[in-house]
């Protein structure tokens, strides 16, 4: 997040206002001096924020779907060219697994639909 703050004029979050790992990344790119902006979706963001701008970022929190990203530099290709470049960094392979009180339901749920079919 630092290394992105440093390369960009404006700073988008794609993240839920009550997220806290939005929130905190919001905060880095504040820090680093950079004007940074946490935004739910592409309705809230403001064309006066790329005012003068030649480069900016754009991060998303943990649980913002990557569609939602997408969105947001579609809005943004309304503004402008867009060039979309990625930044090398840790891949993370991280898998939420449902509690058992969730997955048994769905496991009986689903044996019904296959044996009626």
């Amino acid at each position: 997040m630092r290394e992105l703050s440093s390369q960009v004029d404006v700073l988008l979050v794609v993240g839920a206002t009550n997220s806290s790992n939005s929130n905190r990344l919001r905060e880095i790119g504040a820090e680093s001096g950079v004007p940074s902006y946490l935004v739910a979706d592409s309705s809230e963001i403001k064309p006066e924020w790329f005012a003068d701008v030649q480069t900016f970022g754009i991060t998303a929190g943990a649980s913002a779907p990557e569609e939602m990203v997408k969105h947001v530099i579609d809005a943004l290709r309304a503004f402008g060219h867009v060039e979309v470049t990625t930044m090398e960094g840790r891949e993370e392979k991280v898998e939420f697994k449902l509690p058992a009180k969730l997955i048994q339901p769905l496991a009986a749920v689903a044996a019904t639909a296959i044996r009626e079919e």
